[in-house]
C-alpha cells in the first residue's frame, strides 16, 4: 500500500449519505467523512434510543457542526424503515448533489428484552428499523449507482450480537445477522457495476449500548470515535479491492469476522446416505476444522 497518501484528504468532492448520523457512531464517522474533504446527507429522525419521539431539531444542530468543519450538509428527519421517506432522502440527494458516493447504513434503536419477554411489535420495530432501513437504502443507492455507473461504497453497520448473539438481544441479534446477509449478498450483486458492500460490527459505549453490562466500568477505550478510521478506509480508494466483508473495531483493536466451514467427512457407502448414528459417531471428525 502506497501510504504517502494516508495524510491527504480522502474523500474529496464525495457525497456520502449517513443514517442515524446526528449521533453516536454515525455523527463521529460524519464528523470524519467531512473532515476527508466530503459533502454529506444526513439522515437522523431525532427519536430517543427506543425509536419514540422523534425532534426534527437534533439533526439540524448536528449539522451545524459539520459545517464548520467545511463541508457542505443536506439534513433529512425521515424513517428509513419508509419506502416514501427513503425515496424522497435520495431525491433530495440527487437534487442537491447530484449523485450519492457513499451510503454508510447507522441508524438503529434497542428495544432489549429476552426471547420469553418481547413484544411482537418491539421485534417488529427493531427489524424495521435496523434491516428493512439498510435494504430499502441499499437498494435506492444500488439503482442510482447503477445508472450513473461509476460505482460507490456501501458500509453497512452490523454488530457482534448479530455475528455471535448476546443475551436479552434476541430482535436486534436477528436484525444484525441479517444485515451480515444483505452485506454478503449484495456485494456479490453489485461487483458486476463496481459499487463495494461492507460492513463494521463496533463496540463501542454509546447511548445505544449503555445499558449493556459489558460498558459498566468502561471509561474512554471504546468511543465511537474508534470507529470513525474504518469508515473512511472502508469509504475511501485505499479499499478499492474490498468487498464483502465485516471489520470489527473495539477501541484500538480492528479484526475481521468471518463465517467458515469444517473440513467435514464424505461417506462414500450407501450413496452417502448418512445414518443418524453414523453421524453421531463421527460428529467430532465432521466438525473439525
Amino acid at each position: 500500500m502506497d501510504t504517502t497518501t494516508l495524510d491527504l484528504p480522502l474523500l474529496t468532492d464525495q457525497v456520502a449519505l449517513i443514517t442515524g448520523g446526528a449521533r453516536g457512531i454515525g455523527l463521529s464517522i460524519a464528523r470524519a467523512f467531512a473532515t476527508h474533504g466530503a459533502n454529506l446527507v444526513i439522515n437522523d429522525s431525532g427519536c430517543d434510543r427506543h425509536g419514540n419521539s422523534p425532534d426534527p431539531n437534533v439533526v439540524e444542530e448536528a449539522a451545524i457542526e459539520l459545517r464548520s468543519l467545511g463541508a457542505k450538509v443536506l439534513t433529512h428527519s425521515g424513517d428509513i424503515s419508509q419506502q416514501q421517506d427513503v425515496s424522497e432522502l435520495f431525491s433530495r440527494s440527487e437534487q442537491e448533489f447530484g449523485r450519492v458516493d457513499i451510503l454508510v447504513n447507522n441508524a438503529g434503536i434497542v428495544l432489549d428484552k429476552n426471547l420469553f419477554d418481547l413484544p411482537i411489535d418491539a421485534w417488529d420495530r427493531v427489524i424495521a428499523t435496523h434491516l428493512r432501513g439498510s435494504f430499502l437504502c441499499t437498494q435506492a443507492f444500488a439503482r442510482q449507482a447503477k445508472t450513473r455507473r461509476m460505482g460507490g461504497s456501501i458500509i453497512n453497520l452490523t454488530s457482534v450480537s448479530g455475528m455471535l448473539g448476546n443475551l436479552g438481544q434476541i430482535n436486534e441479534s436477528s436484525a444484525k445477522a441479517g444485515i451480515y446477509g444483505l452485506t454478503r449478498t449484495a456485494s456479490i450483486e453489485l461487483q458486476r457495476y463496481k459499487i463495494r458492500v461492507n460492513a463494521i460490527a463496533p463496540i463501542a459505549k454509546t447511548r445505544l449500548t449503555l445499558d449493556l453490562p459489558m460498558f459498566e466500568k468502561v471509561s474512554g477505550s471504546l468511543e465511537p470515535e474508534h470507529i470513525a478510521p474504518a469508515a473512511v478506509f472502508l469509504a475511501s480508494s485505499l479499499a478499492h479491492e474490498l468487498s464483502g466483508i465485516v471489520l470489527s473495531v473495539a477501541g484500538g483493536r480492528i479484526s475481521c469476522f468471518e463465517l467458515s466451514e469444517s473440513q467435514g467427512r464424505v461417506k462414500e457407502a450407501a450413496d452417502g446416505v448418512w445414518t443418524p448414528e453414523e453421524i453421531a459417531a463421527n460428529f467430532d471428525s465432521i466438525a473439525r476444522r
